[in-house]
């Protein structure tokens, strides 16, 4: 069986990384039009690598947990074919054994030249004068994709929802494009979908698991591999 699998900010918000909505969060210090756009890093580049840098501390000082290590399991299993899709930024899927994940927003411990596209990976913190590895220009951002860019990856992730058997959205409502569509698209091929989550939307999924990523994730895959 083929099984594609979404995780967005619920299944990172267990391991302590906050979440666009997070009362008391990093994001509500900011602006997001300041810090997660083009037209912010234009203005003021070096506030957004100081909220990139606090971001990454954060991550770095973050552990998986069990749902991380679950998917990881689920991946290592060879029971069944397994594309792990991730929303968010972090490394935790990867720190938790998973392989070949698809970052659709991109990488928090990556780097992107504003001016060449070369990509590099990064320690804990960017600097404005950083230079390209590549052409030396003065222009690193954060590998991340902000509001009004397209999401990385989606050719080969629409290929694998048309021929997959199972799409699992986990820690996303999937409520916002285009991960919105990804689940008509998966039932439009035929497969079964299910939304894990502590407050399903429901929406358009066969079925729902409501509860933590901590606890339902590991129940569910157990269900797939015993």
């Amino acid at each position: 069986m083929k099984i594609v699998v979404l995780t967005g900010a619920g299944v990172s918000a267990e391991s302590g990384l906050g979440t666009f909505r997070d009362e008391d969060g990093l994001w509500t210090q900011y602006a997001l039009e300041d810090v997660a756009t083009p037209e912010g890093f234009a203005r003021d580049p070096a506030l957004v690598h100081d909220f990139y840098n606090a971001r990454r501390q954060n991550c770095l000082s973050s552990a998986p947990n069990p749902a991380h290590f679950a998917l990881a399991t689920l991946q290592k299993s060879k029971a069944h074919e397994v594309v792990l899709v991730t929303q968010n930024v972090d490394d935790l899927h990867e720190r938790a054994g998973s392989l070949d994940v698809v970052h659709m927003h991109g990488r928090l411990l990556g780097a992107l030249c504003a001016d060449c596209d070369a990509r590099w990976d990064v320690a804990a913190a960017m600097a404005v004068d950083d230079p390209c590895p590549s052409c030396a220009a003065p222009a690193s951002r954060p590998d991340v994709v902000w509001f009004g860019e397209m999401p990385y990856h989606m050719d080969e992730i629409m290929a694998d929802l048309e021929t997959c058997d199972l799409f699992a959205a986990i820690g996303t409502s999937g409520t916002v494009y285009p991960a919105a569509g990804f689940v008509d698209l998966a039932r439009q091929a035929g497969a079964h979908t299910i939304e894990i989550n502590p407050d399903p939307a429901g929406g358009g999924f066969d079925a729902v698991i409501a509860g933590p990523a901590t606890t339902a994730v590991p129940d569910w895959v157990k269900s797939l591999v015993g």
